[in-house]
């Protein structure tokens, strides 16, 4: 019975790479996610658009991955945890991580943004060396100031979110909104690998 549901939840991912960073694109968050559930994988999801900030960025991060209370709070110390603690604690079944909305302002710049997914790639380099697989969707979110009266408005309204951030791909295309989900917390925490802990809590 296994198989066939693999198979189908694997079809979302036909064709990208086992170890690969990129931007989310067409997919949707939904159905990354149930691949992950069908494939067994962890399921990492990060909500960023409340982020201004490379710390607003990290503190997002360590509490959506739900990352051990000993995370370093830098970019160096979110590789560590995603990489050789997680690969001696057991076998790792495999990752598919969303990266929503990652902040694209002056408080956090195009080189901290390549420095961020810099990690993730590094990150996938990793586990493709274990032959585990880690895949990394993103996207980036662009505040757009809003000028009433302005001539130089924009002739057509922009798709925002409910916090008045304009979604776009990498390549500045809009996202449609309809890939904007509440990924439930007690999902998150059942499928991370950092929250070991949950379980025995649960218990």
């Amino acid at each position: 019975m296994d198989k066939p549901i693999r198979q189908d939840q694997e079809t979302p991912l036909k064709g990208v790479r086992t170890n690969i960073v990129q931007s989310i694109r067409a997919f949707r968050v939904n159905d990354l996610q149930e691949a992950a559930q069908g494939l067994g994988h962890h399921f990492l999801y990060a909500n960023l658009s409340k982020a201004q900030s490379k710390q607003d960025v990290l503190d997002l991060i360590a509490g959506q991955f739900t990352l051990p209370s000993h995370f370093g709070k830098n970019f160096d110390a979110l590789y560590d945890c995603m990489t050789d603690p997680l690969h001696k604690s057991g076998p790792q079944p495999g990752f598919i991580v969303v990266l929503e909305q990652i902040p694209a302002n002056s408080k956090f710049d195009k080189e901290a943004r390549e420095q961020l997914l810099d990690i993730f790639r590094d990150t996938a380099d990793y586990w493709g060396d274990r032959k585990v697989p880690f895949r990394c969707f993103y996207s980036f979110s662009v505040a757009r100031a809003a000028t009433p009266g302005s001539e130089k408005q924009l002739e057509t309204t922009p798709e925002l979110d409910a916090d008045g951030v304009e979604m776009v791909t990498e390549e500045g295309e809009k996202m449609p909104t309809d890939k904007l989900v509440d990924v439930s917390p007690l999902a998150l925490r059942m499928s991370s690998p950092f929250n070991a802990g949950y379980w025995l809590a649960a218990a």
